[in-house]
């Protein structure tokens, strides 16, 4: 289970201030897929960043009884200097994991081939969540964060992404980034939609896809 209580982000610069999160009170049930939806620039991967404790709050707290990823697709997560080998065998050492196993699992699932053994900044985006999808399924979190990651790489890829994705919430839950509403449809039971710094919580994807598209109906008929 993850709780947000209430949880504040804001960045300041420019003389402006922009609020990601306003004092959001929320909880994500534990073993439960959840779809965070929101329009372009609502502040969804930096609330991930949030939640995995990659990036600080302004105010208020993220709680949980369980272990969670750090977010997966964010090209952030991984050290630019370091080749998809390193960064593989340095997560493994953070989390305790058998490094040689991590390493094989991750060159084997996110097909980089020579690649593997280069820089991350020498990496497309695609191959950069590639690599960071890999490894997270290499380890058994309670709560796995997922930003737009099955979209990379060819069909078999992203069936491969999917079927391993699965596997994975038959023991624990996620907080799923997508702007496929089918893709959310497929991966997630319950959503939550962020808009103007407030977080609603809906039990069904269902009901948080059509609250979603209420507001983008609204947003381009202003």
């Amino acid at each position: 289970m993850i709780v947000l209580r209430d949880l504040t982000k804001r960045f300041r610069g420019g003389g402006t201030t922009k609020t990601v999160a306003d004092r959001i009170n929320a909880t994500f049930p534990t073993g439960i897929a959840v779809g965070l939806l929101g329009r372009n620039g609502a502040g969804k991967s930096t609330l991930l960043k949030v939640i995995a404790g990659t990036s600080s709050p302004s105010s208020g707290e993220v709680l949980s009884d369980g272990n969670i990823s750090f977010p997966v697709g964010l090209a952030s997560s991984m050290h630019p200097d370091m080749t998809g080998a390193q960064n593989s065998r340095f997560v493994a050492r953070i989390y305790g994991a058998d490094t040689g196993e991590m390493v094989n699992f991750v060159q084997r699932f996110a097909e980089l081939g020579d690649h593997f053994h280069l820089p991350v900044r020498t990496y497309s985006s695609g191959m950069k969540s590639r690599l960071t999808f890999g490894i997270n399924m290499a380890l058994q979190f309670d709560t796995y964060l997922i930003d737009e990651i099955t979209a990379a790489g060819d069909a078999a890829f992203r069936e491969k992404s999917r079927h391993i994705f699965r596997s994975r919430m038959e023991r624990a839950g996620a907080i799923f980034v997508s702007h496929s509403m089918p893709q959310m449809r497929e991966m997630c039971e319950a959503g939550a939609v962020l808009e103007q710094g407030q977080l609603t919580y809906h039990p069904d994807i269902e009901d948080a896809i059509q609250h979603h598209e209420e507001n983008m109906k609204r947003a381009r008929s202003q």
